[in-house]
């Protein structure tokens, strides 16, 4: 039995975030992508697991996937400057429509031929390969910007990777009307293929129009807003407002939200860099929340054997086809050999799109009986979302080693990021010029004259760092030189403020120097007291642009 309906949503929602974050953490301690975390805790939760969440609850969440996919699509054409598609549309294109191609023949073709092997049906046979391979051309766009935004990448693949995912949902749908209508005629239908065409051409058309009525709206609002608190509450209306009509009027979200983000971005770029940046910060649960639902819905129990030998040939199929599909698309239209080596294995995931045309096909299908009790339809949906398991688990792993061999990964990174990554002891100067507690005050101006430091560790005879001298507080003896030759270091030295640890993290040791308004610190052995270096303001200035440069370099 499920859950009281009001109680119900928001506890699972509250345990569908907590346990996704729990299973990201897990998985990415085995170096997983997170997002496989997120899609097994889903299971977890779901029916095929403890059964927290039940099938009668999901209706009552699909609005919450709805604005998920609308953030998301969002989230996607805020990477398509038109720049991208001037310098290679032609390629991303090119490789669009070999990869999609691809896995819609060699599935069709396997899945078609496994069907007839069954059956001895040809119309059945052939109706259900076209639909499946129509379906296995679609890619989750989701699956694989979260593993892309997950190891910060950058560079041509993810560019690469980012354009062909958005273009794809297209692709797929007019692949899927043209596949549905020739099985719905193939089993004795009366539907009108062309009546089926116009209609999609109907829904990818307003959906466009949507989304681009959106962003021009979004980008007027944004030239008038001062404040990012209103720019973004406006945002989040909007991505409501598109992806409650898409609901309502049965157009594609994705596309609509992508809409309005590639406005905004080539519109408003500076303006709106921000604004996406908050976006996918305040979108984290959201996103979390999504695929926990995806992997809640996988429902694996009751599938006969030889529907588990179409999952397999259809799993084949559709990773080969995408693959060489790729590959042959970036060989044709001249791409580097980047794209063409490993673009292919960046679009193995499939998620809600596939799940959402296998629902759509289960209906025109509903009354093509294939064995038994089974009908097509029924057929159709146990298959795409047993794929859709096998696929989500193996498609992001495959995503990560893609961009990391072609080494975009942690490229996509700010200086801000950068500092959270470090500690004090990361960015000592660590051959600094030490002063003994006996030297003569002579010996130190001479010392202090050749050096480019504005501090100096005081150390005794066992190395321990008693106290230190500055050049701020040698200004007043300059001119007693009287006193040079009998005072010695430990007379003017000052104690040692162990204000920053070397395991202090950066970001909190540069607020410290700055409240302190100090330019310079001598940092100790926690435990020896031995000085370890000087941590110098403006030093790590130059090595923060000059890690951040090497890290973008290649991007």
């Amino acid at each position: 039995m499920g859950l009281q309906p009001d109680l119900g949503i928001l506890l699972i929602l509250g345990i569908g975030v907590f346990g996704g974050i729990l299973g990201a953490w897990l998985f990415q301690r085995m170096r997983i992508p997170q997002v496989i975390g997120y899609i097994v805790i889903g299971l977890l939760i779901g029916e095929s697991g403890l059964g927290i969440l039940q099938q009668q609850n999901l209706p009552s969440l699909r609005p919450f996937s709805f604005l998920a996919l609308a953030v998301i699509g969002f989230l996607v054409g805020g990477e398509l400057e038109s720049k991208i598609f001037k310098e290679h549309g032609k390629r991303f294109i090119g490789i669009m429509l070999g990869e999609g191609i691809g896995a819609f023949v060699l599935v069709g073709l396997a899945s078609g031929g496994l069907l007839f092997l069954m059956t001895a049906n040809l119309p059945v046979s052939i109706a259900g390969g076209v639909v499946f391979g129509a379906i296995s051309s679609a890619t989750d766009p989701a699956s694989t910007l979260d593993v892309l935004w997950e190891y910060r990448a950058k560079g041509p693949l993810t560019t690469g990777l980012i354009s062909v995912v958005a273009l794809d949902d297209a692709l797929a749908m007019i692949l899927y009307t043209l596949g549905t209508a020739v099985a719905a005629i193939l089993v004795g239908s009366d539907a009108s293929l062309v009546q089926m065409f116009f209609g999609v051409v109907l829904d990818l058309g307003g959906s466009t129009v949507l989304g681009l009525g959106a962003g021009f709206m979004l980008d007027a609002v944004l030239h008038r807003s001062k404040s990012p608190e209103r720019s973004l509450t406006v945002l989040v209306g909007s991505l409501l407002l598109m992806a409650g009509i898409c609901m309502a009027l049965h157009l594609d979200v994705i596309l609509c939200a992508m809409s309005a983000g590639i406005v905004l971005v080539n519109k408003s770029p500076q303006r709106s860099k921000s604004l996406f940046k908050t976006l996918r910060e305040f979108a984290a649960p959201i996103q979390v929340m999504f695929f926990v639902l995806v992997g809640a819905r996988l429902q694996l129990a009751g599938m006969s054997g030889w529907i588990w030998a179409l999952v397999g040939v259809y799993v084949i199929g559709r990773t080969a086809g995408k693959y060489a599909g790729s590959r042959i698309g970036a060989r044709l239209t001249g791409a580097p050999d980047v794209l063409r080596n490993y673009v292919g294995m960046g679009l193995f995931a499939q998620g809600g799109v596939a799940v959402g045309l296998s629902m759509m096909a289960s209906q025109h299908l509903m009354d093509v009986q294939v064995w038994g009790q089974l009908d097509l339809g029924s057929l159709v949906v146990s298959t795409v979302t047993a794929t859709t398991l096998i696929v989500q688990v193996l498609g992001p792993p495959c995503v990560k080693y893609a961009i990391h061999k072609a080494d975009e990964a942690g490229r996509n990174i700010t200086e801000e990021d950068l500092i959270g990554e470090l500690t004090v002891g990361d960015m000592l100067q660590r051959d600094i010029t030490r002063l003994n507690e006996n030297d003569l005050l002579s010996a130190v101006f001479e010392t202090v004259s050749q050096s480019r430091q504005l501090s100096f560790p005081v150390i005794n005879r066992e190395g321990v760092c008693t106290g230190v001298i500055s050049l701020n507080s040698l200004k007043s003896l300059f001119l007693e030189r009287d006193i040079w030759a009998w005072m010695i270091a430990e007379d003017v030295m000052i104690p040692v403020r162990d204000d920053v640890s070397p395991e202090m993290p950066l970001a909190e040791a540069l607020l410290e120097m700055r409240q302190l308004q100090a330019e310079q610190s001598i940092v100790r052995d926690p435990v020896t007291r031995h000085p370890l270096g000087l941590f110098d303001l403006r030093a790590v200035q130059r090595d923060l642009t000059r890690r951040l440069m090497t890290r973008q370099g290649l991007a």
